[in-house]
């Protein structure tokens, strides 16, 4: 017979809502809303957005490496790049030199694009930034990098 006990929670709190992993998708949901928000003004997705700033950090990326980067499966990746070229936004060759890699770069008028949202993406951080102590923000980004190593091994 299985005895029914509650587990302890990670650390002392009064609910659920209050545990680390809560008020972090909390936090991400809350960014994600935000970002959509601004993003669809300029007929972009939080993907596409990414994809965009990878690629201008990183021309010629593979299309496995920025759905890695950006969360989202190769499948995901591979339409987030064809909706990207079909609008114009990014270039890739029809056919892979070697293998099946084909690298993606940001085309003029992607560039623009990624110019003319950027601002209203950093104000969105700037937001989230300024809601801590500055002195605190070092420490913050470097548990939150632990804490996702923690869980990727």
């Amino acid at each position: 017979m299985l005895e029914n006990v509650a587990a302890e929670p990670p650390h002392p709190t009064k609910d659920v809502t209050q545990h680390v992993g809560y008020l972090l998708k909390r936090t991400q949901a809350a960014l994600r809303g935000a970002m959509d928000k601004v993003l669809r003004e300029h007929g972009l997705t939080v993907p596409q957005y990414a994809t965009l700033e990878l690629l201008a950090l990183h021309p010629g990326m593979s299309n496995a490496d920025l759905a890695r980067a950006t969360f989202v499966t190769r499948q995901s990746g591979n339409v987030v790049l064809r909706g990207l070229q079909e609008a114009g936004l990014i270039a890739r060759p029809a056919t892979a030199d070697h293998g099946r890699a084909r690298p993606a770069h940001l085309t003029e008028e992607g560039n623009a694009r990624l110019a003319a949202v950027q601002a209203a993406v950093y104000a969105i951080e700037q937001r989230m930034v300024e809601a801590i102590p500055a002195q605190r923000l070092a420490v913050l980004l470097a548990d939150l990098d632990r804490m996702a190593a923690a869980l990727e091994e």
